[in-house]
This record gives structure tokens, sequence and C-alpha cells, in this order.
């Protein structure tokens, strides 16, 4: 595969949100990450994060840590091919400095998905208030401009939503993952991958990034846009 360009974060924090800035996370401080896990949830989508940055916190000593956690109460999620996680915890604002918001069954509209926790008002209200840093995988995004927190601002989703995202109010970047700031987003199911290998090099550095990339034998694709 051909090698992509990626822009670097050298001089990027995160924001007034999250108590972590570029290069400041270690064992001793973390980087917390909460993968939000719900019933129609696409495996892909949240798998993907899980293993770059378990990988990324097994190869750093523990500068990163992540666990899924549960948009309602723990118990037993049901993905869309099928596959049941136990998810021992629910996700509460205030637990975390990174919360990814994965995607799927955004195409059935009354089944399980993005599209019922989007009509779950009481969790967009928590998410809209989270001072974490928010991260929409594919179309995870959705859940996002549901909050409102997408409104003004640019994103990215997978290519069957843009449109509605930009109906929504977005600025729809067509890139493989959209950094603006305090907002990270990225289009299409694997983007997880890319999204995740971006968080490392953002916060831990592009020499760890490129470790993790070795030993998953993965090439990031695309660029990554940011403001």
């Amino acid at each position: 595969m051909e090698r992509r360009t990626f822009l670097r974060a050298s001089a990027l924090s995160v924001g007034a949100g999250s108590a972590l800035s570029v290069g400041t996370a270690s064992a001793a401080s973390p980087l917390r990450v909460r993968v939000l896990v719900f019933d129609g949830v696409e495996e892909q989508d949240f798998v993907a994060p899980v293993e770059v940055l378990g990988l990324a916190g097994r190869m750093s000593g523990g500068a990163v840590t992540t666990s899924l956690v549960a948009a309602a109460r723990p118990g037993t999620v049901t993905c869309t091919y099928g596959t049941k996680v136990e998810v021992a915890e629910a996700w509460t604002p205030g637990q975390a400095d990174v919360l990814v918001v994965p995607g799927g069954g955004y195409t059935d509209k009354t089944g399980p998905g993005v599209n019922r926790l989007a009509a779950d008002r009481d969790f967009l209200r928590r998410l809209a208030a989270t001072r974490a840093l928010r991260v929409g995988i594919c179309t995870g995004t959705m859940v996002l401009s549901a909050a409102g927190i997408t409104k003004g601002r640019n994103a990215t989703t997978h290519a069957g939503a843009k449109a509605d995202l930009a109906a929504q109010g977005a600025n729809v970047v067509n890139a493989r993952v959209v950094d603006d700031g305090d907002l990270i987003t990225g289009g299409g199911i694997t983007s997880g991958l890319d999204v995740a290998l971006w968080l490392v090099e953002r916060f831990l550095g592009a020499k760890l990034a490129q470790r993790v990339e070795t030993v998953l034998e993965y090439e990031r694709r695309g660029t990554v846009w940011r403001a």
C-alpha cells in the first residue's frame, strides 16, 4: 500500500475540556480512554480503537488506559453481527479524557444502533456536557451530531451519512480523519484504526504511533485534516 501523508501534532493540545495535552500522557498520568458500546454497535468500529490503544498502552508502560463502557447500564451488548460483549461499567461524564463513540445500524431507523442511541435525550444531554475529548467513528459521528456537538464544526462520517451530517449543520470534510481540536471524527467503518493511531500520535508522539503500526502491520490511510 502506498504510504500517505499524515499531518503531525507537535503544537496541538486538546482544548479546555481535557486535563491532558500533547506529550503529557505517562504511566503516572495516563490518557484515560472510554470506548462506548451499545446494542447494534458495529464490531469493527469499536474493536479497532480498543486494539490500537490497548497495544499503545502496553508498549508505553501504561500511558494509555482503555476500557469499554455501556451507554446506559452494565450488561451484555449485542453487536451488529451478533457478537455479544459483556460490559462491566456504564459511562458517566467526567470519568475519562477521551470518549470514543462508534457507529452501527445507521440505515435501520427502527432497530438497534446509533439511531436508537441518538433518540435517548438523557444520554445526549450527558454527552453534550462531558468535558472529555469526543471522538466519533463512522456513523458514531451522527450521535455527536444529535447532541449538537458537530453543528458549525469540521467533521466527517461514513459516506452514506455525510449528506445528513451536513444537513444537521456540520462542515463536512472529505478526509479519513478530521481533527477539529476538541472534536475528532473518522470517516468509514475501518477508520477507527486511523483515528486511534492519530490519538496515539497526538498524545504520545509519532515514534510510538509508528511502533504500534509496525506491530499491527498496518499503514494508515488518508490524511489527518486539522483545523
